[in-house]
């Protein structure tokens, strides 16, 4: 057995015998996705804040890597970031979970479907609070045995239905169930006051995020070549990503010498300046994408089928009308990135059959409709 489980009783006991100010009070939401995720937990958030009472805080638990995307929420949240790679580290689980514990929150609820009983659960465990809320989780083989058996640690649990579902729409009606409201979902649209202000731009810009974090979702330097090509000659473009990403990618850096072609390291809460100014965005499917949906800038996103059904495309009724998703139907799609086929050219088989031709049919459409 891993440490970090051989001491939680001993920390959960340490915790129940440290004494805590006044009633418990203020709503903790805890959302241990992605930036991406974060993107879209945001268009819900709204809702749940709802279930804070008179004069009740409301803090989102996110990961510190998600966090960085927090400048979405709207005013008056909180954030509270945990570094959920140091977490099974017995020194900083301890004063992770004491913080929690400390803080004496009333409600704690849960916004994930997919959750680790050692991560996202534990944290809400250590919360001790009178009054918590969680969907029912994911299956997941290696963790079912312990996520069931946490289930009587919730006060509420939601069936929020099929396994392959639209996370926006899976949110919106968990939402439902603990409000007592049913609102149809959210559009994929930021209200202008929770974004950043439009960065003011020299020349028609053209943003692209050709990287991801599963390089096999990235399709080839090639296909983003033809891309540049194709767009006005007077148009700028900047390839958006981490100095790292490029270390990661070197068959990439020869895009930066075509003319007009720079590297756009900013981090989100400035790159969603540039994307408000931008004539389009050309994005992997990542949180890049994500956040240019909803800006509202035209946006292409080359999509593997890995997570049709689930996140892209979104749903019909939430689908910004910004937004043209281009993916390879699959017999596997909907797969969330657990491929079983062999890779075609280090790619996922979906991003590898994604038709070129189609591409620049769907660049020369949004490109006209950019300059109208």
């Amino acid at each position: 057995m891993k440490l970090h489980r051989l001491i939680d009783p001993v920390l959960g006991l340490e915790r129940r015998l440290s004494p805590r100010r006044g009633p418990a009070s203020g709503v903790l939401l805890i959302s241990a996705g992605g930036l991406g995720d974060t993107v879209l937990f945001s268009l819900v958030l709204p809702r749940f804040m709802e279930l804070a009472r008179p004069g009740e805080s409301v803090t989102v638990l996110l990961r510190s890597d998600g966090a960085r995307m927090s400048f979405v929420f709207p005013s008056g949240v909180l954030v509270r970031k945990v570094d959920f790679g140091r977490l099974r580290q017995p020194g900083y689980r301890r004063r992770t979970l004491a913080d929690l514990h400390r803080a004496n929150y009333r409600l704690v609820v849960s916004a994930d479907f997919l959750r680790h009983p050692d991560l996202d659960e534990a944290l809400a465990v250590a919360c001790a609070a009178p009054e918590t809320a969680a969907m029912v989780p994911r299956p997941w083989p290696k963790h079912d045995r312990r996520l069931k058996a946490n289930a009587r640690r919730w006060s509420r649990l939601f069936e929020s239905g099929d396994v392959r579902q639209d996370k926006v729409v899976r949110l919106a009606r968990f939402a439902d169930f603990l409000t007592g409201r049913v609102v149809p979902p959210p559009r994929v649209a930021l209200p202008p006051e929770r974004m950043p202000p439009a960065t003011a731009l020299t020349a028609p810009t053209v943003i692209i995020q050709p990287f991801s974090a599963v390089k096999a979702k990235q399709s080839p330097p090639a296909l983003y070549r033809r891309i540049i090509a194709a767009l006005p000659r007077d148009w700028r473009v900047r390839i958006a990503g981490h100095a790292s990403d490029l270390d990661r990618n070197p068959d990439y850096r020869p895009l930066l010498d075509l003319p007009g072609v720079s590297f756009e390291p900013a981090p989100f809460a400035e790159l969603a300046g540039l994307l408000r100014s931008a004539r389009l965005v050309v994005s992997v499917d990542t949180a890049c994408m994500h956040l240019a949906a909803a800006t509202g800038v035209p946006t292409l996103c080359l999509a593997s089928a890995a997570y049709v059904g689930e996140i892209v495309p979104y749903a019909a009724d939430i689908h910004p009308d910004n937004l043209t998703v281009l993916w390879h139907p699959m017999e596997c799609q909907g797969c969330l990135g657990d491929c079983r086929l062999p890779p075609v050219e280090s790619m996922y088989p979906c991003v590898a059959a994604l038709n070129e031709a189609e591409v620049m049919t769907a660049l020369r459409r949004v490109t006209e409709e950019a300059r109208s």
